[in-house]
């Protein structure tokens, strides 16, 4: 390529660089939907409206896992292009403050209603210290980029040690255990995945093909709908747990527990095995599948003849079942 021709690249990223991406908005869109799935499932489950823990579903929490890795590489990417021409110290400093004060908030309002396990690193806490710590990568070669973001990925099998559980290193994500948290988003290995949106966003804008994308403009509904949701990522994650709660605790009080998670809940206080609930509460079920009949249980108000019908159902339930 003749230094012409890279002047004319450089240009042209820089002009694509200083447009708003209806593509990034409509991929933010996307996953602050997959976000408010994810939240109104775990809400459904902790106010066991539902029988499955989603919490101990694999497939559960690899989607949590995704969620959480696209927004830190659109983090990453976004970076690219905001500073392509340049540090520009008052915007970044401006979206960090917004972005450390709603993580500050998050902290204090969960420390109220989850004192036990409240969030003190979760996914904005990682996007406001990885922004700064990604600072010096905007400048880099994109291959060195991609080299720590591999140690990152990996430094969690690499260096994961007891020494490391202790408060005020559990940011890092190398301690042994995991903290008793309801978002767990540490350096390691999270801040490789913004290193990788660093990184793509710098390789896109090095390549005249791509730069087309910085111009398509979406037009229908849905991707509108979709651009509106991204471009309100942050107050729409800050208030639709609350929205979410709210609606669904309303709903709880009404309907009561689901009998899964009812006879659940039933069988570990009175037998503590886990492992063996599921496959006995299932064959309870089937004898007894009347929510209310459950919701009585649950609340203390179950009649003589209830306490007799499930205490029948779970001896025979139980000669059924195999000893684990």
């Amino acid at each position: 390529m003749r230094p012409a021709d890279l002047t004319a690249l450089s240009s042209q990223a820089r002009t694509a660089a200083s447009q708003r991406w209806d593509a990034v908005d409509v991929a933010r869109g996307i996953a602050i939907a997959a976000m408010i799935l994810y939240h109104f499932s775990w809400d459904l489950s902790f106010l066991q409206l539902i029988g499955t823990n989603i919490l101990q579903v694999p497939a559960w929490r690899w989607f949590a896992r995704g969620i959480a890795g696209s927004f830190l590489m659109l983090a990453g990417f976004g970076l690219a292009l905001a500073h392509l021409r340049g540090f520009r110290k008052g915007p970044f400093l401006k979206r960090l403050l917004k972005v450390g004060g709603a993580a500050l908030a998050v902290t204090l309002v969960t420390y109220v209603a989850f004192p036990e396990s409240y969030i003190f690193f979760g996914i904005l806490h990682c996007i406001a210290v990885s922004s700064v710590l990604a600072l010096p990568f905007l400048r880099v070669h994109p291959g060195l980029t991609l080299a720590v973001a591999a140690f990152c990925l990996a430094a969690p099998r690499l260096f994961t040690s007891p020494a490391l559980d202790v408060p005020w290193l559990e940011w890092l994500g190398l301690g042994a255990a995991d903290p008793v948290t309801n978002d767990y988003v540490p350096i390691f290995p999270w801040f490789g995945l913004v290193l990788i949106g660093v990184a793509a966003g710098r390789l896109l804008l090095s390549r005249p093909e791509t730069l087309g994308l910085a111009g398509w403009r979406a037009r229908n509904p849905l991707l509108r709908t979709l651009i509106w949701a991204g471009r309100k990522s942050l107050p729409i994650y800050l208030i639709h747990q609350v929205a979410l709660l709210g609606l669904l605790y309303g709903v709880a009080q009404i309907v009561g527990p689901s009998p899964t998670a009812a006879c659940r809940q039933i069988c570990l206080m009175q037998n503590g095995d886990p492992a063996l609930c599921p496959s006995v509460c299932s064959c309870i079920l089937q004898q007894a599948p009347d929510r209310d009949l459950w919701q009585r249980l649950m609340a203390g108000k179950a009649a003589a003849e209830d306490n007799t019908r499930i205490s029948r159902a779970a001896q025979q339930c139980m000669r059924q079942s195999p000893p684990s």
